[in-house]
């Protein structure tokens, strides 16, 4: 399987080494130690898909589109984000992560926008929310592929032996 991105080799390379180290000292092997970065990408996603649904609940009860159309966008994305999370071990998953944040920030422009009376604060509020994840998107594939290398480090510093 080839890597999607360089922190993915090299978590893959010191993976692939620890398991041939304990392999060989006839000891089996752990289970492999899942990716920090798939953890917290997957986790945002997981709760995106969970505020998407509640928004569409919203949307739902403010009457902001017909019921249809609400449900196909808003249960549809949510569907999507949750199908997403677990696509995170694939290659492209990360891709296919980011291109989604497009419609869930285009989700709270939408509630925005609808000319619903009195819910001017709440529609402002689940657009924060979205640009929020956003954001949480962002910090969690910087930090887990950080996260990632440095255990990787650590990794082949214990591999290498005290002292070394």
């Amino acid at each position: 399987m080839t890597a999607s991105t360089p922190d993915d080799a090299a978590d893959d390379a010191s993976h692939a080494a620890a398991h041939a180290e304990r392999s060989t000292a006839g000891v089996p092997a752990p289970a492999r130690r899942r990716s920090a970065k798939q953890q917290l990408a997957a986790t945002t996603l997981v709760l995106e898909a969970l505020v998407i649904l509640f928004a569409t609940l919203v949307g739902y009860g403010l009457r902001v589109a017909p019921p249809g159309v609400l449900w196909l966008a808003g249960g549809g994305l949510a569907l999507v984000l949750m199908l997403l999370s677990g696509m995170l071990r694939r290659r492209g998953g990360y891709v296919a992560g980011t291109v989604v944040q497009v419609p869930v920030l285009a989700s709270g422009l939408v509630l925005l926008a609808a000319p619903v009376t009195g819910a001017g604060f709440g529609a402002t509020i689940l657009f924060v929310i979205a640009a929020i994840f956003v954001l949480m998107w962002v910090a969690s594939l910087r930090v887990g592929g950080r996260i990632d290398r440095e255990r990787a480090e650590w990794d082949a510093a214990a591999a290498a032996g005290p002292g070394a």
